[in-house]
C-alpha cells in the first residue's frame, strides 16, 4: 500500500501522500508531518485540513506530544486526551484537540537514534492504544517518511549551490512566521524567545494559530506594543 500510494508522486508530494497512506493503514482519522526547528516546528504536510490545523495548534501552544517526541527522540503515545495522565500532562492541548474531535494522538520521531529531524503525528477520534502490529506499521510509515525527507534533502530539488529550496517550497508559509518574530523583536526590543512567546500568547488568547497572527504582523495589520 505504501508503494502504491507513492506511485507517480513528485518528490515534494511524498510527505502528503505518506500521511494519507498512514490514515488508510491505521485506526486514525488524520496524520501530519512536522520538521523540527528552533522555536516552532515546521508543519510540512498533512492528510487533511483538520490534521493540518491540529499540527498548528501544537505549534501555537509550544506543547503537546509532538514537542515531547521530538525532544526525547522516542514515540509518545497519548492514548486518551479525555481523561487520565495525558490530560494532566498537556491540559491545554488536550482541551483543544478534543474540541476538534481528536481524543488520542500518537507522535513518532523521524530521523535516527541520534538525530531527530521531525515527527509523524497521528490523530484518532476515539481513545485507545495502538496494538503491537499497528505500532509496527506506524513505525514503518515513519521510517519511510524519514527516507523520503532525506532523499528530498539530497535530490534534484536542491539548488545549484547546494541550498535547500525544497524546504522553502514545501513550507514557505513559515518564512512569514520567522519574519514576524523578527518584527516583534524590533517592536518590543526583546529577544527571539520572548518574541515567539508573545506571538503564541496573542494567538492563543484570540483563538488563532501562530501562523495566522504572523501573517497579520507581516502585513502590518497587527503591531505589538511595549507594555
Amino acid at each position: 500500500m505504501i508503494a502504491e500510494g507513492m506511485r507517480g508522486a513528485e518528490p515534494g508530494e511524498i510527505p502528503q501522500r505518506l500521511c494519507v497512506v498512514a490514515v488508510e493503514l491505521l485506526p486514525v482519522v488524520g496524520a501530519s508531518v512536522s520538521l523540527r526547528s528552533n522555536g516552532m516546528p515546521v508543519r510540512l504536510s498533512a492528510s487533511s485540513e483538520e490534521a493540518s490545523r491540529l499540527a498548528e495548534v501544537q505549534a501555537t501552544l509550544g506543547d503537546g506530544p509532538c514537542f515531547h517526541a521530538a525532544r526525547i527522540g522516542a514515540p509518545v503515545l497519548a492514548s486518551d486526551l479525555t481523561d487520565g495522565p495525558d490530560v494532566l500532562r498537556w491540559p491545554v492541548f488536550a482541551q483543544q484537540a478534543t474540541a476538534a474531535g481528536v481524543q488520542a494522538v500518537y507522535s513518532l520521531p523521524l530521523g535516527s537514534d541520534t538525530v531527530c529531524v521531525g515527527t509523524l503525528d497521528l490523530y484518532r477520534d476515539t481513545p485507545g492504544e495502538l496494538h503491537d502490529r499497528e505500532l509496527r506499521t506506524a513505525q514503518l510509515v515513519a521510517d519511510v517518511m524519514t527516507v523520503a525527507l532525506m532523499a528530498l534533502h539530497r535530490g534534484e530539488d536542491n539548488g545549484p549551490d547546494g541550498d535547500e529550496p525544497w524546504l522553502s517550497g514545501l513550507a514557505s508559509e513559515y518564512d512569514e512566521a520567522y519574519q514576524a518574530i523578527g518584527m516583534i523583536m524590533a517592536q518590543l526590543r526583546v529577544g527571539a524567545d520572548e518574541a515567539l512567546a508573545r506571538l503564541r500568547a496573542h494567538a492563543f488568547a484570540h483563538n488563532r494559530t501562530a501562523l495566522e497572527v504572523a501573517r497579520e504582523v507581516v502585513s502590518h495589520r497587527k503591531k505589538f506594543d511595549r507594555d
